[in-house]
């Protein structure tokens, strides 16, 4: 069977979506879960883009052994030295350079004739041959680009040393039959074409990317890029887990291996969507809460009669097999580590002790515990980093009624350790939360989103505050969890400006009332 590589941009393109603000232990994290995964390539920032994500592609690239760890750079030598800089330390440095080939790229936005676009893409290329034994070179919104224009720029970028060749529909304009015929026409006509790596990169704006990404495939494609859950700008990327399980359900058509490690699936897709705040819709394909869920009688006694009536894929090929009662009250610390272990986490001493104290609370107030709160308590603990400046909330305390006024009253430590109160009042309790933890934080607040979820089932079930919020005029996400979903919500809001904090390297001053 042929083999084909999965590229996986969650952490670059991906992170792009609306709302997304990744830190470089929940990037390392993610990687780290990539890698599970079996992900051929992660690429994992922009190195040039910011000190942050130049931070997290070193580092990921200095953790990530088995899979090979990228970067994305603009057609610029300092872009390019800078990638390398991030990236030499990893197994086998990879560097992903763009420039656009439309007609209405090259005139609008970069405002260079075609051959100045393919003069400044052959330099791009040898430069980065200098440093990278391996070169990715796309051809931005090459959809909608010129076949004959796009034969030529490619020849010439392979002479120059680029080893894998993507093809973008940068803005998901294209149909499958499009997208497919291009692969076809730049597969027979580009001279080399069958020496380097041809790549599938697909946005979903018009709802056709898995479709486009297989008709990619059927015309030559040796590998294809996405993200998990399909995150990415505007619409989103082609969702790798679909393409993962697309092609070994129908195998005897497409007849492709791709090394992906199906039992990896709901784990990597829970992750990320933890991790990035970032909801799975429900009827997503694959990793959908109801992917697996038959409501129609006829359905039922389909199933009943034989599950593979109605179902064409199994929770157990995803890693998804119902996990019940997990652990209790009563479970010991030899039974709750071993079960850290085989739900694939690596926590030191330090963290899984703390790991454990949480769950001992939580034990003690919910009458059943699973694996979606156990993954939430680990995943919290992993990604935790010491020595960064917190507010950490104390108490919370909301009065409300229907003829009230609602009022928080919340505490929190600073930086510096000192304890600080106040109160506010608000439209409703959560406005009031926010009013009284603004008049404790030093910044300007302006909340943006904010939505809560129930993690697991019951009326004990934890509770999960997402808030995306602006703070000193700068985009920050913050979540956190509890059973109360008001102690949940401020406690996301005081991550949220941590988490800015440690971006800007800032310690903050404690305002007093």
């Amino acid at each position: 069977m042929r083999k084909i590589d999965i590229f996986d941009t969650t952490l670059r393109d991906g992170e792009q979506s609306a709302g997304i603000n990744l830190n470089t232990a929940e990037k390392i994290e993610i990687a780290r879960q990539l890698e599970r995964f079996g992900a051929t390539i992660i690429e994992s920032g922009f190195p040039a883009a910011s000190p942050g994500d130049f931070d997290a592609v070193k580092r990921i690239a200095g953790t990530v052994k088995n899979s090979i760890v990228t970067g994305l750079a603009r057609s610029v030598e300092s872009d390019i030295s800078t990638a390398w800089e991030a990236l030499k330390g990893g197994e086998q440095p990879h560097v992903h350079i763009f420039l656009a080939t439309s007609p209405i790229h090259m005139e609008h936005k970069l405002m260079k004739t075609p051959e100045q676009v393919l003069e400044t893409a052959v330099a791009s290329v040898k430069y980065a041959k200098k440093f990278f034994p391996l070169v990715q070179w796309s051809a931005e919104d090459a959809s909608r680009s010129d076949p004959e224009f796009l034969v030529r720029i490619i020849r010439e970028v392979i002479k120059a040393g680029a080893t894998t060749i993507n093809l973008p529909d940068t803005v998901g304009y294209a149909t499958p039959a499009e997208y497919g015929a291009m692969f076809k026409y730049v597969s027979e006509n580009v001279i080399g074409i069958e020496n380097v790596k041809l790549s599938a990169h697909c946005h979903n704006d018009l709802g056709m990317a898995t479709a486009n990404t297989l008709a990619a495939i059927e015309n030559g494609a040796t590998q294809v890029e996405g993200t998990i859950n399909g995150i990415g700008e505007r619409a989103g990327n082609v969702a790798l887990e679909e393409i993962a399980v697309a092609l070994h359900i129908r195998k005897q058509i497409y007849e492709i291996e791709t090394g992906i490690e199906l039992k990896e699936i709901k784990r990597t897709s829970q992750l990320v969507s933890q991790l990035t705040g970032s909801l799975i819709q429900p009827n997503k394909a694959v990793v959908g809460k109801n992917a697996f869920a038959h409501e129609s009688g006829i359905h039922q006694d389909g199933m009943l009669k034989n599950p593979l009536t109605y179902e064409i894929i199994t929770p157990e090929l995803i890693g998804d097999a119902s996990t019940e009662l997990v652990l209790g009250k009563h479970s010991g610390r030899h039974a709750f580590k071993d079960r850290a272990i085989k739900m694939g986490f690596e926590l030191s001493d330090e963290k899984l002790n703390k790991a454990f104290i949480e769950f001992k609370k939580l034990a003690d107030s919910k009458k059943e515990i699973v694996e979606d709160d156990l993954f939430v308590l680990l995943t919290d603990q992993q990604i935790n980093e010491k020595d960064v400046p917190v507010y950490e909330l104390e108490s919370v305390q909301v009065h409300y009624g229907t003829a009230n006024i609602p009022t928080a009253t919340a505490s929190a430590h600073g930086p510096d350790g000192q304890l600080v109160r106040d109160s506010a009042t608000g439209a409703g309790s959560v406005e009031a939360i926010f009013n009284s933890l603004e008049r404790i934080v030093a910044g300007k607040v302006h909340i943006l989103d904010y939505r809560v979820t129930s993690i697991g089932k019951g009326r004990d079930a934890l509770g999960e505050a997402v808030i995306n919020m602006t703070y000193d005029g700068e985009t920050v996400t913050g979540r956190d969890v509890a059973q109360d979903v008001l102690e949940a919500t401020a406690k996301a809001y005081l991550n949220a400006v941590n988490r800015q904090l440690v971006k800007k390297g800032q310690k903050a001053s404690v305002v007093t009332a």
